[in-house]
């Protein structure tokens, strides 16, 4: 990870992050032709746009196609004084895609995909609520995703999808 200043974001970086997010895989001989630029100014542009993580190429797993239970958000309350504490070991379980400190009905919300319910039921009793300093967790499922832009967050689990594809190891 790069210690290097977020860059301010100009013109050009705007046009070549839409470009970008709309189809990652266009070549920088491409991306310089549509933008009047040439391919070295383009290159330059995105590797420092990478290096001071300010934007990350990847793919996104459509989890439609993988017939898991689906996204779950799960809310989490603490013990005011552990919500740091809390939140830095939920980055640490493999099984949440997502943390984020809320000012709110929840101190914390986190993210996964599980396949099971009792999948999802084991992270949320059995892991997160036995942390210390949790007071409360609360499961939700998406019945039905209306609207998710991938471009700004991905929120996968990739270990699953190459575990199934693995027979389950």
């Amino acid at each position: 990870m790069s210690t290097s200043p977020v860059p301010e974001l100009d013109d050009l970086d705007q046009r070549i992050i839409d470009i970008l997010s709309k189809d990652a895989r266009v070549s920088n001989r491409r991306i310089g032709s549509i933008l009047g630029v040439n391919e070295g100014t383009i290159r330059a542009r995105i590797r420092r746009l990478e290096e001071t993580n300010s934007i990350r190429l990847t793919a996104v797993i459509n989890t439609t196609q993988f017939g898991s239970l689906g996204t779950a958000l799960i809310g989490v309350n603490t013990v005011r004084t552990e919500v740091k504490t809390v939140a830095r070991k939920l980055v640490a379980m493999p099984e949440i895609a997502c943390v984020i400190l809320l000012l709110g009905r929840y101190d914390i919300l986190t993210v996964g995909l599980f396949e099971t319910a009792e999948e999802l039921s084991e992270v949320a009793n059995n892991k997160i609520l036995a942390l210390p300093g949790v007071t409360h967790v609360e499961t939700s499922i998406a019945a039905k995703t209306i609207k998710y832009d991938y471009r700004m967050a991905k929120i996968t689990s990739a270990w699953k999808v190459k575990r199934r594809s693995n027979g389950g190891r």
